[in-house]
């Protein structure tokens, strides 16, 4: 048997539903062979992972390379060398940059900023009332996905209309694509805001107050009517209450096609902690009352929660830390510290690798349609695998971040379980804990292995674009068949 570029040795491959000690061979960017050492190929280099656990990457759906437009805060270099050092092997990036990721103009600047990735990556492009018309253009340049701002944040990008939501939906049904949501009703915050900054509300927890549960619970709610109407795929990001868990339950009870994700600061923080970090803290959602926290954790076990995403949102030092808290720009960086943090509380036995693997891999995979070529070790597959030290501890320092960003609200938090060793198609972009640098350029667009299921569009005679079409005096749509 000729030998392949490199076989891993000793380690225990992680899967959704077991663990297996195996070697791993992989040869150009692929898998080749996952079994028993002794039926391995030999490799011109070998890998030592005797007591390390082999996860598929990790891929995080929601990160701000901030890239064009905002370079002091991130970049496409930066950010993905934080990706690479934390064992996130695929990134998909928000269209909230400069110019907005709404026109192929814009495309194409990102497309250039992104060259300098370490790890391949995705790109939302945005969905707005302003782009509804370019869609179908976007994803031929080669968006993934979108991204419809439906709550306010970084860089004041205006809530589509609801008129606009239901007419890209329309479009984007047909074509099995889905769609991110930052789900907040942005009329309820902006009054709330308005109204506590006229009472002298410039303290952190304001922030909170101007943010209750419920702008989650509506816009969930507005959102899934009109993807359960139209049969469009969505992707509610960074859920953030235990409150609005019971829209999604029953969403998913009926079988619409939602996908959620939260971040492990909503595990992990809460009010408590905003009194030791004040600015810090800030971001969209807002980081909410104790209560939260554990159901939460019991959502990703249940699977009404799909994933673990970060919402890597970095800014400079001096923007997070103003005296007031509406000065104080939302967001941090957390790209680099999911994988310590969760492995942690993976070793405190909160859930098992396998779930880990499940919420950070696997399921992410599924939903952008990159299951196979990532998410899973196993022959044919891309060789993107984070190498896994569980009896590793170590102490978060925002001062060794490899992002622009050097403030975190982990500095100082101890973790126990950390990423030795990062590939990337075969490619190491970390090794022995240390970024490749010579690595840089590496990463690619996920575009060409992109894979969505078969797409279910409902209710299509109603869409735009058959009223549109429609003769005077034609029927009305039929009702709405529920889901079984």
């Amino acid at each position: 048997m000729e030998k392949v570029d490199l076989v891993i040795r000793g380690g225990t491959v992680v899967a959704p539903d077991r663990m297996v000690q195996a070697a791993v061979a992989i040869d150009g960017e692929r898998i080749v062979a996952v079994g028993h050492d002794d039926l391995m190929p030999a490799g011109r280099e070998e890998l030592r992972a005797d007591g390390l656990y082999l996860l598929p990457g990790a891929i995080d759906s929601h990160v701000h390379f901030r890239d064009p437009g905002y370079p002091r805060k991130e970049n496409w270099k930066s950010g993905s060398a934080a990706a690479a050092c934390g064992g996130v092997t695929t990134v998909f990036d928000m269209p909230n940059t400069n110019p907005p990721t709404g026109t192929l103009e814009a495309l194409r600047l990102k497309q250039k900023a992104a060259e300098s990735s370490y790890v391949d990556y995705g790109i939302h492009g945005l969905f707005g009332d302003d782009t509804v018309d370019r869609l179908e253009e976007l994803l031929e340049g080669g968006v993934t996905s979108f991204k419809a701002f439906v709550g306010n944040t970084f860089g004041n990008l205006p809530a589509p209309s609801d008129g606009a939501l239901l007419e890209g939906f329309e479009k984007l049904a047909p074509l099995g694509i889905r769609t991110v949501v930052h789900a907040e009703n942005s009329s309820i915050m902006a009054r709330r805001q308005q109204r506590l900054q006229d009472a002298g509300r410039n303290d952190a927890l304001a922030h909170l107050a101007s943010r209750p549960a419920v702008c989650e619970i509506e816009a969930i709610g507005r959102v899934l009517a009109l993807a359960e109407w139209t049969g469009a795929r969505v992707h509610i990001a960074h859920h953030s209450a235990a409150d609005s868990l019971f829209v999604l339950r029953e969403a998913k009870r009926r079988g619409v096609d939602v996908t959620v994700e939260t971040c492990p600061q909503y595990l992990l923080l809460n009010t408590g902690d905003t009194g030791r970090l004040g600015g810090i803290l800030r971001l969209n959602p807002p980081i909410r009352e104790a209560r939260h926290n554990q159901p939460l954790w019991d959502a990703l076990m249940e699977g009404v929660i799909d994933m673990i995403a970060t919402d890597h949102a970095p800014h400079t030092p001096e923007e997070k830390t103003r005296d007031s808290i509406w000065d104080c720009d939302c967001g941090f960086p957390g790209v680099e510290t999911q994988m310590p943090l969760m492995l942690t509380e993976i070793n405190r036995e909160r859930a098992t690798l396998m779930d880990y693997v499940r919420w950070s891999s696997v399921n992410p995979a599924k939903a952008w349609g990159l299951y196979g070529a990532k998410g899973v070790i196993a022959p044919g597959a891309h060789a993107d695998i984070a190498v896994v030290d569980m009896a590793r501890g170590g102490v978060l320092s925002q001062g060794r971040l490899h992002s622009l960003s050097r403030i975190s609200p982990w500095h100082g938090r101890t973790v126990r379980g950390v990423p030795l060793h990062t590939l990337v198609r075969g490619r190491f972009v970390m090794r022995d804990g240390n970024l490749v640098e010579e690595a840089a350029g590496w990463g690619r667009s996920v575009k060409a292995v992109q894979r969505m299921p078969a797409p279910r569009p409902r209710n299509a005679d109603s869409y735009t674009s058959a009223v549109l079409a429609t003769p005077e005096g034609a029927p009305p749509a039929r009702p709405l068949e529920m889901m079984p």
